[in-house]
């Protein structure tokens, strides 16, 4: 007896450091499947998509999704070992007695598969309305500035009840429904057992079987329905772990944006001629924005893109950088599509400084070598002198070394963008977009930092998006677009003497 107990016990242990082994090495490759296929899927996708949400999937969903496992695979090897072994010593004292277990047993397996089937979507809404939970905290305490501003505090809190209601409704109901499978494969079992106890009983009376043989199938009955008895227990943790699942797989399985072709080529050193043929896209079919454009950049040259707000000047900085494909027409850089070549080396000769920053958790010089890792201190600090960046960086209690959250912390606006102008100015690559990069600064620091701009220009393919006109005079060519299309090509003087649209964008901004 000491040793059977004994060896049960060092077989439960192993049983239950192979069962976390398998279930959280399960979550780490499903959560570095996931994570990564965020990293392919296409920008139209993550548009659409909360980042609560997503962020819900790679860690409630997730979590949910380990501990349902972690039961399930419990309960399976320990209940299916004792399934079988009561089985064989039953069928082995009386096969007719045994035959009246595994036959009415089943009753107790269709039943806890009809309410899983009915919970099973419970759980699912249950999932979704915790992923808008998350994707509404999320929003707000990432713009928690604008609210207070606005004093929308207490509409957010009603939001939020509201949402936080639901969560608790779908959850009540799902438990709730969820919870029936327990009671009512018992009935099924407490049925089979008195089902043995009949059986048994009369085979006493008759002779068959001596009141020892029945103890023992008594005995045999319980063990074989207590595994049923335990796995409907955990059912509402299985049902609640395959609705997280499937949340996290069909971020997994969700097309990934078009790959790079198997034959595409590297583009290394890009001289910058860049064409645009025939190029039209839209991000809704029955709305177009882009149609039929074309345009012919040489290497070297300064292009400006001009017009309203919604005219497609930023969409346009995306199909350059093939952040969208286009829906007709070719893109091509030094004479290659760029449908031709990967993603990578398309947009390694590209630099960006946009209208709103990124920076990442982490010090200012990491910031700062983003685009080149390997930069010398001497080099950060050229850049960043260049950017007029140096001065404010010294004042900070460490220097180039203060840590800085995700959103910079409490760096103004300007601070931000002239990160990300000297993280430009470190880098310089063969070509440079610059999409309202000096929104966010004062005038007199922005003059200088149009010299270094025009300096570091000198020789590289620019495209330049602006609202101040004044800024982009020196243009080579300057983009004049109106609702998708360029309505108007030239320099700026050209331009101003046609008396076109250009002419009244720019003279509108010094009328009185």
């Amino acid at each position: 007896m000491g040793s059977v107990i004994l060896v049960g016990a060092v077989t439960q242990w192993s049983m239950t450091l192979c069962n976390n082994r398998i279930v959280y090495s399960v979550t780490q490759d499903v959560r570095r499947k996931a994570f990564k296929k965020i990293q392919q899927l296409p920008l139209s996708y993550l548009d659409k998509t909360s980042s609560g949400d997503m962020v819900s999937r790679m860690i409630a969903d997730v979590d949910q999704f380990a501990d349902g496992l972690l039961l399930g695979f419990t309960q399976l090897f320990t209940g299916a070992i004792t399934i079988i072994g009561t089985l064989f010593f039953m069928f082995y004292e009386n096969v007719m007695i045994a035959l009246v277990v595994f036959l009415v047993t089943p009753l107790s397996l269709f039943v806890a598969s009809f309410i899983a089937k009915k919970t099973y979507g419970m759980f699912k809404l249950q999932s979704a309305t915790r992923g808008e939970q998350t994707a509404l905290i999320n929003e707000m305490i990432t713009n928690q500035k604008v609210v207070q501003s606005f004093n929308r505090e207490d509409e957010v809190i009603e939001r939020f009840d509201e949402v936080n209601g639901r969560l608790r409704k779908c959850s009540l109901k799902a438990i709730f429904f969820s919870s029936l499978v327990n009671p009512s494969t018992r009935v099924v079992n407490n049925i089979v057992y008195a089902g043995v106890a009949l059986t048994g009983g009369l085979s006493v009376i008759s002779g068959r079987l001596t009141i020892g043989q029945l103890t023992i199938f008594l005995s045999y009955a319980n063990q074989y329905t207590k595994p049923f008895n335990e796995i409907s227990g955990v059912v509402t943790e299985l049902q609640n772990a395959l609705a997280c699942a499937d949340r996290v797989f069909s971020i997994i399985e969700t097309e990934a944006q078009t790959p790079d072709a198997a034959d595409a080529v590297e583009l290394k050193d890009a001289k910058g001629a860049v064409e645009l043929k025939n190029v039209s896209f839209s991000y809704v079919p029955e709305k177009k924005l882009i149609e039929n454009l074309n345009l012919k950049v040489k290497p070297g040259q300064k292009i400006a893109i001009v017009g309203p707000t919604g005219c497609g000047k930023t969409t346009l900085i995306n199909l350059i950088m093939r952040f969208y494909d286009v829906n007709s027409g070719e893109i091509s850089v030094d004479g290659i599509p760029i449908k031709s070549m990967t993603r990578k080396s398309l947009r390694r000769n590209y630099g960006m400084v946009l209208q709103e920053t990124w920076l990442k958790k982490g010090t200012i010089r990491d910031n700062i070598i983003v685009g080149k890792p390997d930069a010398t201190d001497e080099e950060i600090i050229e850049a960043a002198k260049k950017s007029h960046a140096h001065s404010f960086i010294r004042r900070l209690p460490n220097g180039y070394d203060t840590l800085i959250s995700e959103d910079g912390g409490s760096l103004s606006g300007g601070q931000k963008q002239l990160l990300c102008i000297t993280r430009l100015m470190l880098a310089l690559p063969p070509m440079l977009i610059l999409d309202e990069a000096t929104s966010s600064i004062d005038t007199r620091t922005e003059i200088g930092i149009r010299k270094a701009f025009d300096a570091m220009m000198e020789g590289r393919t620019s495209f330049v998006v602006a609202h101040r006109l004044s800024t982009i005079k020196n243009a080579d060519i300057i983009l004049v677009m109106k609702d998708g299309h360029v309505v108007e090509q030239g320099d700026h003087e050209t331009l101003l003497q046609k008396g076109g649209f250009y002419s009244n964008l720019y003279n509108s901004q010094f009328s009185a």
